[in-house]
């Protein structure tokens, strides 16, 4: 198939090898056109814009820094939808708000040309070994078209909905990624400050509920995406039991644990609506509630769909 990528730094530069690799021809532009001399000795063309580069193309990748730079490369002078032809897909797997692709999007369906917004997870290191996580939007039926490509570049591609939907599940997945990290932080200083060994914290972490990914395989399921919470598993008053010890831990040694008081108080919040014997996961329903009665409940169909196997523990 002949592709046109544009954005060659570590992510993009990842999946242009994995591509070559696989077979496709390219042409490829890049603001710096030294990034492409690798590529070109191996195979690869080179265009000299956007537009040039789309009207040899029946796929178009971009890969680029912000919604400025994706604007500008797909519909600025010169710009892809210069070039594109009628069934040409252009996809974008940059991290973008999501008004900005659908703005795009509506561009090019009076071309009737396709776009998908296709943002990409994990690091350089998974790029260059076509293990990326892609999280895809659009219309579906070309998203299957699209699939095989797709699992060239990623070996976790999943289709997320209508146009931006993609968009959406980056940029609050980087939210709770970074979110995760600060409480990291928080859990590893004052574990450190009380006089645990970082490595032994480490270990302990990495094989927790957490670290194991057991949370998002099991005890959600089991739990919040069932709304059930009857009978616990760990009641919200135990939990809160065992965030005081945890604040009373950073207070004696003089750690300040912002993400975890402001935890403590959920809890407590939810303690107050008279959820004490239930599931600690209850608490998480009161941000649905704030938001004006939004449900992350999930079908046990949908999730078994998705390898979920229910486990009666109770």
């Amino acid at each position: 198939m002949n592709i046109g990528v544009i954005g060659l730094g570590n992510m993009g530069s990842g999946m242009v090898d994995n591509l070559m690799k696989a077979g496709h021809s390219l042409i490829i532009h890049a603001r710096r056109p030294e990034a492409a001399k690798s590529f070109i000795e191996r195979g690869a063309g080179w265009a000299d814009n956007p537009r040039s580069l789309s009207e040899v193309s029946e796929m178009v990748f971009t890969c680029v820094s912000g919604p400025k730079d994706v604007e500008s490369l797909a519909l600025g002078k010169d710009g892809i939808i210069e070039g594109i032809k009628p069934g040409g897909v252009y996809i974008d797997f940059s991290t973008i708000p999501p008004e900005v692709i659908r703005k795009i999007y509506e561009a090019f369906k009076e071309k009737g040309a396709h776009v998908m917004d296709a943002p990409i997870s994990g690091g350089p290191p998974l790029a260059w070994a076509g293990k990326l996580a892609v999280m895809v939007g659009g219309d579906e039926d070309v998203f299957e078209k699209c699939k095989p490509v797709f699992n060239v570049i990623g070996d976790r591609v999943s289709y997320v909905g209508k146009i931006g939907s993609g968009c959406i599940s980056k940029n609050i997945q980087v939210a709770m990624l970074y979110t995760y990290q600060l409480l990291i932080a928080e859990c590893m200083t004052v574990g450190v400050k009380a006089g645990v060994k970082p490595v032994a914290l480490w270990r302990v972490f990495r094989d927790s509920v957490v670290g194991t990914g057991e949370l998002w395989r099991q005890t959600l399921p089991d739990t919040v995406f069932q709304n059930r919470f009857d009978p616990a598993s760990m009641p919200l008053h135990l939990a809160i039991k065992d965030m005081d010890q945890a604040i009373a831990l950073g207070r004696e040694h003089q750690v300040p644990l912002n993400m975890i008081g402001m935890t403590l108080q959920e809890l407590l919040h939810a303690f107050n609506k008279g959820w004490g014997e239930q599931d600690v996961r209850i608490s998480m329903l009161l941000e649905g509630e704030r938001a004006g009665g939004v449900d992350i409940s999930i079908p046990l169909e949908e999730m078994e769909q998705e390898g979920y196997v229910s486990v009666d523990k109770w």
